[in-house]
């Protein structure tokens, strides 16, 4: 067993700096045999090849009670994962930039009820003119295939052009369809509107840096920070895996794409998660209110069937919650109605229990395709919710 509390080797710095102090499974109410199944089932999926390596970490109450890396983090030179390697999250991004967005509610500087368009008045453009920022964050925008182009990593005015010149597919607010790419890149361009700077430099000033995960979470890697990196992997016809063409690369890395290009540890992302299971708070750090984390969470979709997820998935503003339908992705089947959290495509899923007050995270580097991906997902989440005491 991996237990923090038997000391995992982190670096001093790093282990200084990490927000959330350890304690073993048994003081944070775990049911060790359970977690055991969880490992078996990790250490199964990389033997038989389904992906090179995985992370995950498990959390209750403001202290961390498991840590644990597993495999390779790059197939290429058989480099081994370690605590601080950093995994794309491709959409787990998304509740990080819709972060900046709660942030500037928070503050005072927009409402949930905003039209986009008075804060950056040519996004009105073909009949854009009444989307709110409620409707952007559950997915309800009326644009779930529009995309921009790479150009906009580096030139941010370009950004604004493009998210503006988006067009519509349907009437706002009468659908429900996952918005893969193109709601979060309006909420990056709302950012920079609203606050004059870099969204990724206002995420991190105003969430990432105050919570202590300035090593752990990144929405913009450095340079000096790229050999931490996973690999990132899909499986080919042959059934082996094939290093993905455009994310492996530095200028990917850097820009930050704001709905799949965050990178992170499992452990950071588990302490962003305790944050919001607590409402707001990590270890006396308070970034939102608890007024805030409950609106954000509730289901704001009722039932709307997901036209990209051919499911209901009782969308949040920025997450999705478990709810009371039979099935749910990635949460578990068995959580509690409360739970909610994000996944990232093929690879992994980040979420918060507040009736518990657990937060989990396991991130893999292989993009793999439903229905094995789907599956193991629920089967990973249901093992975490079963060691809950």
């Amino acid at each position: 067993m991996n237990d923090l509390a038997a000391g995992k080797h982190l670096n001093d710095a790093a282990q200084t700096a990490y927000p959330l102090p350890p304690a073993s499974l048994v003081q944070l109410g775990f049911h060790a045999p359970a977690l055991d199944r969880l490992r078996g089932v990790i250490n199964g999926h990389i033997a038989e090849g389904h992906y090179p390596g995985a992370q995950i970490a498990l959390a209750r109450h403001g202290q961390l009670a498991l840590f644990e890396t597993f495999g390779r983090a790059s197939i290429e030179g058989n480099r081994a994962a370690a605590d601080d390697t950093l995994w794309l999250l491709f959409s787990n991004t998304k509740v990080i930039t819709a972060m900046g967005i709660w942030a500037l509610v928070e503050d005072g500087r927009l409402t949930f009820n905003d039209r986009i368009a008075e804060h950056m008045p040519e996004f009105a453009q073909h009949g854009k003119g009444d989307i709110t920022l409620a409707q952007l964050l559950s997915h309800r925008a009326g644009f779930p295939s529009q995309n921009v182009t790479p150009a906009v990593w580096t030139d941010h005015a370009e950004l604004r052009k493009q998210v503006c010149n988006f067009t519509l597919e349907w009437t706002p607010g009468t659908r429900l369809h996952y918005h893969g790419k193109s709601a979060l890149w309006v909420a990056a361009a709302l950012i920079e509107a609203v606050t004059g700077g870099d969204y990724r430099d206002f995420i991190r000033q105003r969430i990432i840096e105050p919570l202590g995960l300035a090593r752990d979470i990144f929405v913009g890697m450095p340079d000096a920070e790229h050999g931490r990196a996973a690999s990132i992997y899909e499986p080919g016809e042959d059934g082996k895996q094939q290093a993905l063409q455009d994310e492996n690369t530095a200028p990917f890395r850097r820009a930050g794409v704001p709905s799949s290009g965050g990178y992170a540890t499992a452990r950071g992302m588990t302490a962003l998660y305790q944050m919001l299971a607590n409402f707001g708070k990590l270890n006396g750090t308070r970034v939102f209110s608890r007024r805030l984390i409950e609106f954000v969470t509730r289901n704001h979709t009722g039932d709307m069937h997901d036209g990209g997820m051919h499911m209901p998935m009782h969308r949040g503003l920025g997450v999705h919650v478990r709810g009371m339908s039979e099935k749910i992705r990635g949460l578990g089947a068995i959580a509690s109605p409360r739970t909610f959290g994000h996944g990232g495509v093929g690879t992994s899923y980040c979420w918060a229990d507040p009736d518990s007050g657990v937060s989990f995270a396991y991130i893999s580097n292989s993009r793999i395709p439903d229905p094995w991906h789907s599956r193991r997902l629920d089967i990973v989440a249901n093992l975490a919710h079963s060691a809950i005491d």
